[in-house]
């Protein structure tokens, strides 16, 4: 049996795939470019996810206004690996947090948030495990 919660995702010795959805003409632009250019900001926290089934799910299989647009971005193993390591959840959960006091102090003092969703089929079901994604802060 698969643990319930588990990184799922595409990968090679060096490098992870994620996804992340964009409006049309940003994604555009990043494909010609072959990296973010503008009108893309790094202002705001972005949500990237190992999990092609989940961020189709997200995107409404990409046609939610904004999300049309679906890359599938490589980075490197380590910069994954620092995210993890300077990460909180996005919510209190007692068997991780001595206290509320306590997630929020460190909620304050990392740039990284992590949610574990319920992963889906093909026809959006869920299955029986969490999938997870990342908030990378601005």
């Amino acid at each position: 049996m698969a643990p319930t919660r588990e990184v799922r995702a595409a990968f090679g010795n060096h490098t992870l795939r994620i996804y992340q959805a964009f409006p049309p003409e940003l994604a555009r632009r990043a494909l010609d470019a072959q990296t973010f250019v503008k009108p893309f900001i790094r202002t705001r926290m972005t949500w990237i996810k190992p999990s092609f089934m989940w961020m189709m799910y997200r995107s409404g299989w990409g046609h939610k206004q904004g999300q049309e647009g679906i890359l599938a971005i490589d980075i490197s193993r380590a910069g994954f690996d620092w995210a993890l390591a300077n990460s909180c959840l996005s919510s209190f959960d007692p068997s991780v947090h001595e206290s509320v006091q306590a997630w929020k102090a460190l909620l304050a003092t990392t740039p990284v948030r992590i949610q574990w969703d319920p992963e889906r089929t093909v026809s959006l079901e869920p299955r029986p495990w969490r999938t997870i994604q990342l908030g990378l802060a601005g």
